[in-house]
């Protein structure tokens, strides 16, 4: 079998990603070595290949500061060019719009491991890029709730808001446990109030997992959310 993953194989692999990550995150059982197998039997690599992709696809998710399937951590030897084809067919598969941030994200991984032997030029007049991305219609008496339940401590580290607003109002943001794009709930039983420092952890952190079940043995309306 050649090296080289086709556009069908790779697309295979998302799609079967995507079904585990939907499933995990409505609590629905399923066996990852079973579609290891049907890839392999598909395609003739053999199940610790997909495996191994699929640890590929979860480094795009992180990379997306999203939450990847349990089990499958994110192995970063992948090349940018391949990320950003996993990229393209996960917003594909998802029925989402591509952002290209995982791809922008892994470049900079890349560089940030080498000494540049002079700092970069930068652009002077940076291009102008068009983009459209997904954006789910969020109910603003639930941020509203949720920011007056907290008031103004964040409720991951019990830390005051960092500063306060132009109208003198604590500076806090609104996170969704389980992403709005993952299948979680625009209600105050999968949202949180959180500092800044906080938010970008429980998007990019290392334990962000950890920090999702403390949050939900802390608050009760969390708790009494289901999943």
């Amino acid at each position: 079998m050649s090296e080289n993953w086709s556009e069908e194989e790779l697309r295979a692999s998302v799609e079967a990603y995507v079904d585990m990550h939907r499933k995990e995150a409505k609590g629905e059982p399923f066996i990852k070595k079973n579609y290891y197998a049907q890839l392999s039997e598909k395609f003739g690599r053999t199940a610790k290949s997909y495996e191994y992709r699929m640890q590929n696809i979860s480094y795009v998710y992180s990379l997306q500061g999203r939450r990847w399937v349990n089990g499958l951590k994110p192995a970063r030897n992948v090349g940018a060019n391949v990320i950003q084809v996993l990229e393209r067919l996960i917003s594909e598969t998802e029925g989402q719009k591509l952002t290209a941030s995982a791809e922008f994200a892994a470049v900079v991984e890349k560089l940030k491991k080498v000494t540049p032997k002079a700092p970069p030029v930068g652009n002077i007049k940076p291009a102008n890029v068009q983009t459209t991305v997904t954006e789910y219609a969020r109910d603003p008496a639930v941020v509203a709730w949720v920011l007056s339940e907290a008031e103004g401590i964040c409720e991951c580290c019990d830390n005051p808001a960092p500063f306060k607003r132009e109208d003198g109002s604590p500076f806090l943001e609104v996170h969704h446990v389980l992403r709005l794009a993952d299948g979680g709930e625009d209600t105050i039983k999968n949202a949180v109030a959180l500092c800044p420092n906080c938010h970008r952890e429980l998007h990019y952190g290392a334990e962000k997992r950890e920090l999702v079940t403390r949050l939900r043995s802390k608050i009760s309306r969390l708790r009494n959310g289901g999943r």
